[in-house]
């Protein structure tokens, strides 16, 4: 098995997009935790072994997923973590740093300083915070009733969280990739089923019509377990692309469940941020073979080996070969004989070694979920004319009630744009669904009252001389100085008039 500290240091700490955000620091720390015990969980030790297992990681030395500096971590604090991920049905979300429970509420702000606070805004929007916050104080000065004006950074997050104005988040750049040192070859096989499986794509010899009449070579996307050898999952698409990974890989999880770790080369569809992401939600740990190292990756190969041996060499006498065929001919060959065939390495069948386990997967979420969360995260920015936000040119409405929110944390699958999902950024719950703007339906002139005022109540009045200007004002006419500046009158007297 490759490697986990090449595995680590590979890891960049910045999402992959270059005008997102870097990743949360709880994610961060939870993917780190993860990393150490993973082991622990894809191999569980026998009793009278934890302990042991336990120091071993103690004394090895772990990079600090923010400053990169390395680190060790405590036995008590290695066997912590493995407690709380080791039955979690999502050990990453077990493994991540608590949100505090003060986290997201408002500050202490009297119901009247909120009130002056909202009024003033509405008459001023533009205002900077510092501006607001003069403003508040010197309005504080003159009505008694509001009481003590808060401090700038109180009325800074108040209007944060209630969303009258927030600052824009600074983009940065990537980081580039550490080189990776050669490492020899070692045969292996871990000890459990559903520890670790492999996943790969190969490319068919042979040609399929597709329905426009084009000639194109398949590609299979197969998905092994190592210890059993068990097919999880095989089907021909096309091409191999994100889309046809994530398809491939949740029919091997709904049929078999999910996996403890995965292990694929450094391909693009595996490498995408929908698939190392979904990965992340379900628990699944991402080994990635090293550059110009199949090996690592050979079990997937020998399986390679079986498919064009003898599923297509019975194939030949088949002159016009259609994807549908081809899929047809792949599961009965995959269930009837590969799986019932005693496998030379492992002196039984796939099918009973499976059985036999011991096994530490878990079971499958539904298809609904599973497609929910291969799905990347983004942050994107509401545009407060119209409550709409764009992914990949694809503009979005957005619920009045989260019209307050400026920067939206989004799960969008790049395929699928018929919707995304609203997520909290904190947590990562699922919030609401948006779906394209339909313009035409929007064209009806019906329009909602964001702010409904009492029938014939009068216009406000104007607010007039902003609190700060008029004591700058008062304590200017205190000095008692003569004003700054000489009149000037428009229109001359009679007397001077007849003077002239």
């Amino acid at each position: 098995m490759p490697s986990t500290r090449s595995r680590r240091l590979r890891e960049p700490q910045k999402d992959p997009v270059s005008d997102e955000p870097p990743t949360p620091a709880r994610l961060r720390w939870a993917r780190l935790r993860y990393s150490i015990i993973s082991q622990l969980l894809e191999s569980p030790p026998e009793p009278g072994e934890l302990a042991g297992r336990i120091a071993e990681l103690a004394a090895r030395r772990w990079r600090h997923p923010t400053s990169g500096e390395m680190l060790r971590l405590s036995a008590k604090t290695i066997e912590r973590m493995y407690y709380a991920a080791r039955n979690a049905a999502d050990p990453i979300g077990a493994l991540e740093r608590k949100v505090p429970k003060h986290a997201g509420t408002h500050p202490a702000i009297s119901p009247a300083v909120a009130a002056a606070l909202a009024k003033q805004h509405k008459e001023h929007p533009r205002w900077s915070y510092q501006l607001h916050h003069d403003n508040l104080v010197a309005l504080a000065k003159e009505d008694a009733s509001i009481g003590a004006a808060p401090g700038y950074a109180t009325v800074r997050r108040h209007m944060q969280d209630t969303g009258l104005l927030r600052q824009r988040h600074r983009r940065r750049g990537k980081r580039e990739g550490e080189p990776i040192a050669p490492r020899e070859t070692r045969s292996y096989e871990v000890g459990h089923v559903h520890a670790l499986w492999h996943s790969d794509f190969h490319e068919a010899r042979r040609s399929v019509v597709t329905a426009s009449g084009e000639r194109r070579n398949p590609v299979l996307f197969g998905c092994l377990d190592d210890r059993s050898r068990l097919c999880c999952h095989a089907q021909w698409y096309l091409e191999e692309n994100t889309e046809n990974f994530i398809h491939g890989l949740i029919q091997g999880i709904l049929k078999r469940g999910v996996p403890r770790a995965l292990l694929t080369d450094g391909g693009g569809a595996m490498d995408a941020a929908e698939s190392r992401e979904g990965l992340e939600r379900l628990g699944i740990h991402h080994y990635v073979t090293l550059p110009y190292s199949p090996e690592q990756n050979g079990k997937q190969e020998n399986f390679w080996a079986h498919v064009e041996g003898r599923l297509m060499a019975m194939l030949e006498g088949e002159p016009e070969l259609s994807l549908e065929l081809l899929n047809t001919a792949t599961q009965a060959w995959v269930e009837q004989e590969y799986h019932r065939k005693v496998h030379t390495e492992i002196g039984e069948t796939p099918l009973a070694r499976l059985l036999s386990g011991p096994h530490v997967g878990r079971p499958s979420p539904e298809a609904a979920a599973l497609r929910r969360a291969f799905r990347m995260e983004v942050t994107r920015k509401q545009r407060l004319s119209d409550g709409t936000v764009t992914v990949e040119g694809v503009r979005f409405e957005v619920p009045s009630a989260y019209g307050a929110l400026v920067r939206l944390r989004l799960r969008v699958a790049r395929w699928d744009l018929s919707s995304v999902e609203l997520v909290d950024p904190r947590k990562g719950t699922y919030l609401a669904t948006l779906y394209p703007i339909d313009k035409t339906k929007n064209a009806d002139r019906m329009r909602r009252v964001t702010a409904p005022s009492e029938p014939g109540a009068p216009p406000p009045a104007p607010p007039g001389i902003a609190p700060l200007l008029r004591e700058l004002m008062a304590e200017y006419a205190a000095t008692g100085l003569p004003p700054g500046y000489l009149t000037k009158r428009e229109e001359p007297d009679e007397g001077e008039e007849d003077s002239r």
